[in-house]
């Protein structure tokens, strides 16, 4: 699997974390955090950790296994 900084779903997820911390941020700064925007935080940012997992994973199985628990996180 392709690691490096051609990898458009790496990019895309990484892309999409730093949109989330952005999004949290600014909600914290407002003051109008909730419990909601932390598990927003929680569920947009392990988008990518499990993205990079399924990337280096050892096996097919193991990188569709991975991959798939990312798209639940999505959902």
């Amino acid at each position: 699997m392709n690691v490096g900084k051609d990898n458009i779903i790496v990019k895309k997820s990484y892309s999409f974390a730093l949109g989330i911390i952005g999004l949290y941020k600014t909600l914290v700064e407002n003051k109008k955090e909730f419990v909601l925007s932390k598990q927003m935080l929680r569920s947009g940012t392990s988008i990518g950790a499990n993205i990079n997992e399924a990337v280096t994973s050892e096996s097919k199985k193991d990188f569709i296994h991975k991959l798939s628990i990312a798209v639940k996180e999505v959902r």
